[in-house]
């Protein structure tokens, strides 16, 4: 073989393997990020789910509240039809 021949040959042959360890370590990289996009959803939905217990709860012990006790809402017009006096 000539030398213009093994240096095509060892240049296809090195750009080949350049090639296949790029795209290796270009899908490492990917299923990575994919991953972690995966984990912060996970986490997205489990504090969406907290978060939901918790108004959930509030909810109920507002109305066992409203149960016991009469609610007003002291910005409204007073029984006599008259906005409230000024403090």
């Amino acid at each position: 073989m000539s030398r213009a021949s093994k240096l095509t040959l060892g240049g296809t042959s090195l750009f080949a393997a350049a090639t296949i360890v790029f795209v290796h370590f270009q899908q490492k990289a990917e299923q990575a990020a994919m991953h972690e996009g995966v984990v912060r959803d996970l986490e997205q939905q489990r504090v969406k789910r907290e978060r939901q217990l918790d108004f959930d709860m509030q909810r109920a012990l507002e109305q066992e509240y409203k149960q016991h006790q009469t609610v007003r809402d002291s910005t409204s017009e007073t029984d006599d039809g008259k906005a409230p006096a000024p403090r």
